[in-house]
Parts: C-alpha cells; sequence; structure tokens
C-alpha cells in the first residue's frame, strides 16, 4: 500500500503543480503523519523538492497585519536536477536530453543527429553524446522506439522502418555508454502515457500519432490498456481497399503508406506529377486549395479505421498527435467528421477527437518512475528480471541444441 499511495501522490503532485502536504493528505484520503512520511521519502530520495508558498502580503488588504509564524512550505516535483536521460531512437532522428523528474510539459532536446543505418554507428553517435550527458547522477536511460517492442524484456520484436534495431540488444549497447538501468518504451505508449500525465482529467482515450509510419495507445482508467502480446495501436498496418502500396511491414495497401508523412508527400507528388515534394509545400497546397480529393479519401480511410478501434475498445475520445496536427485545420476537421461517422457512439452520444502536441518526455519520465523508483509489487529489479529470462532462454536454447546434435 505505502508503494500504491506513493505513486498516487505522485500523480496528484504533478496535476497540481504544487501542493502543501495537508492538501496532498486530504485529497488522497491519507492521515496527515502517513502522507508525511511519504513525502519526506521522497523529498529524502530527491523526487520531490519544497518551495516557497506564494506570499501572502501581496494579496491582504491594506492596512492589514503581516501573518507572523514560518513561511509556508509547498511540494513539487523535482524540477532541478536532471535524473533521467531521455532518448527519441526514431526513424529519420535520434535525440536526447537530461531530464529533471518535473518540468517536462514541453519536449526540448539538447542533442540531435540523423539515425544511422546500423546499431554500430548508433552506438557511436551515443558514445559522441555521452561528452554531453554523464552517467554519474542518472537514475535511469530512457528508450522510445518504434515498432512492436517488448519492454518487459527489453526487445524490439520487429520494426517495419527500422529493422536494424530488431537485431541488436539496444539496452546493453547503451548500458556500454551510459552505467544505467535502461527502459525500451514503445513510443505511442510514450506518448499516451505523457498526454495522460499532463491532462489527468482525462482517464480513457486512443491516441493515434501520424508520422513516419501510424501507431496509436490505448490509456483506460488512467493506465495503459493491458494486452497478453507486445502488440498494441498498431493502427497503421490496417490494411486499405485498393491501396497497392508496399509497406515496410512487408505487407501491401497498409494504411500508414497513404497517410504517414512519406505517404501523404508520395500522394501529392504523384497529383502535382513531381517526383519529390517538400512537406512546406503540401501544407501551403491545402492552405490554399483545401481537402483535395486524394488527400479526403485517405482521411476517410483513416477515420473508418480509428472509427472500428474506438468501437472495439469502447472509447469517446481520440487524441491526434504528430504530422496530421501540422495541416491546416480543415484536415483535423474532415478527419473528426470521418471518425464520428463510423463510431456507433456518434450515433447517439458525443466523439470527442482532439489535436495535441507530442509529450514524449513527459511519458518517458512517467514509466522512469513507476518501473525503476516506485515499482510496484512483481516490478522490482527490473534489470535481474531481464537477466533471468535471458538466462533461461540461453539454457533453453543450448538444450534443444544438444537434442537436434547429440
Amino acid at each position: 500500500m505505502r508503494r500504491v499511495n506513493r505513486r498516487a501522490l505522485l500523480s496528484h503532485l504533478r496535476a497540481l503543480g504544487t501542493a502543501s502536504r495537508a492538501d496532498l493528505a486530504k485529497a488522497l484520503g491519507l492521515s496527515q503523519p502517513t502522507a508525511g512520511k511519504i513525502v519526506d521519502e521522497l523529498l529524502t530520495s530527491g523526487v520531490l523538492e519544497e518551495v516557497a508558498a506564494p506570499s501572502d502580503s501581496a494579496a491582504s488588504p491594506p492596512g492589514a497585519s503581516a501573518r507572523l509564524g514560518r513561511p509556508g512550505r509547498l511540494l513539487r516535483l523535482d524540477s532541478r536536477r536532471p535524473r533521467f536521460l531521455a532518448i527519441r531512437l526514431g526513424v529519420r532522428h535520434t535525440r536526447l536530453a537530461a531530464v529533471p523528474v518535473g518540468d517536462s510539459t514541453e519536449d526540448h532536446w539538447i542533442w540531435e543527429r540523423p539515425t544511422p543505418a546500423s546499431a554500430r554507428e548508433w552506438g557511436r553517435e551515443l558514445r559522441r553524446a555521452a561528452a554531453i550527458v554523464r552517467s554519474e547522477d542518472l537514475w535511469g536511460v530512457l528508450v522510445s522506439v518504434p515498432g512492436v517492442v517488448d519492454e518487459r524484456d527489453g526487445r524490439v520484436l520487429f520494426s517495419p522502418n527500422l529493422h536494424w534495431t530488431e537485431k541488436v540488444d539496444l539496452a546493453t549497447l547503451i548500458r556500454g555508454v551510459w552505467d544505467a538501468p535502461v527502459l525500451l518504451v514503445q513510443e505511442e505508449r510514450a506518448l499516451a502515457l505523457g498526454h495522460r500525465a499532463l491532462e489527468p482529467a482525462l482517464d480513457d482515450f486512443l491516441l493515434v500519432d501520424f508520422g513516419e509510419g501510424v501507431g496509436g495507445a490505448v490509456i483506460v482508467d488512467g493506465r495503459p490498456h493491458a494486452n497478453p502480446l507486445p502488440v498494441s495501436g498498431e493502427l497503421g498496418h490496417t490494411p486499405v481497399m485498393g491501396n497497392a502500396r508496399r509497406c515496410g511491414c512487408g505487407a501491401t495497401g497498409c494504411l500508414e503508406t497513404l497517410v504517414s508523412q512519406p505517404g501523404l508527400l508520395a500522394s501529392f507528388a504523384t497529383a502535382q506529377r513531381r517526383r519529390s515534394a517538400s512537406w512546406e509545400a503540401l501544407q501551403d497546397h491545402v492552405a490554399r486549395r483545401g481537402v483535395v480529393p486524394w488527400l479526403a479519401e485517405a482521411l476517410d480511410a483513416t477515420g473508418a479505421v480509428i472509427a472500428g478501434a474506438v468501437n472495439v475498445l469502447g472509447l469517446r475520445h481520440v487524441v491526434i498527435t504528430g504530422s496530421l496536427t501540422e495541416l491546416p485545420a480543415s484536415v483535423m476537421e474532415h478527419l473528426a467528421a470521418a471518425i464520428r461517422r463510423g463510431a456507433l457512439w456518434g450515433r447517439f452520444g458525443e466523439i470527442v477527437v482532439q489535436p495535441a502536441p507530442r509529450r514524449r518526455i513527459a511519458g518517458l519520465v512517467t514509466m522512469g518512475l513507476d518501473r525503476l523508483v516506485l515499482p510496484l509489487a512483481g516490478e522490482d529489479h527490473l534489470e535481474r528480471t531481464t537477466v533471468k529470462r535471458r538466462a533461461a532462454r540461453t539454457v533453453h536454447q543450448g538444450a534443444a541444441a544438444e537434442l537436434a546434435h547429440p
């Protein structure tokens, strides 16, 4: 219960920004001594910090006597000392930032390089980055990774747009640069956790992100939706009838070949009879011409796929992030209308479609706190658990080899 209460206190404090011990105890239904002990533990560990409460004198009426006694102290998540290294392993670029527990409302990256075509080259780039960020004070390295990711085992199972990540132990590679625990987080899950952390009133939603691919993640009751397999929100690999484009996953006709950023640019170039086109030219074209027929068809197909997911999951709130939100507002309006047409709840209730910024760092920090700093029972010693699983797999493979070649 102590761990559950600590997590609840952190979640509530992140939503409020700052609060007193008494406010937190009351909001969480805890006794003041119990809340005080939790706060003291989190202060000692560096998760929280104390700040001076705003002076009451400015709000006091003229002539009123100043309040006597010790100035009030408020609590907030520590925003001064970098505790985690956040890495975004993207299809085109790799970015990183040393981030504190608090103050992660916006993504600010301090280092960026093009993502190389091999693990060896990526490791070289990380070693150069280590000159900027050292590992002495890091609690962990948190990595946003595209594709199908087994977060428990710390490996990429399948990455349609970055295949070399399937063949390397990313966590071991990173630990060779920074001596700290490493967590791999599927990138859309990171975005959904970040949105939830900064929009705490929203307990249930489907987040769909558009960029080099199209992916989604589901939050139910404030937590990521649990799946028996490490596959979640792969909306971009839903086939679209009549679409003959080849996808990086090996299939033909996947949605993301139409509405990912490269897919949209390919359609635009074809419509304009050009070899290639820029994102800025597409933005300008839509601003002048509106949602032209080829774009309308792609958005209608996207709306149908998202509506199907909403119907299955029983959700009414859809959050859209990424490249579609960078186009003129008419694009989001068309997509929202297509989702509502296909969603059963839209017949007699309200389907909310909301554009939002990417909040990747906030999601990574949330995962770092949950898995490394305040793990629940069964989540302790992540590194040890991973080693045990790998050792068991090695033993199993060795036994199988002996049976096959006695």
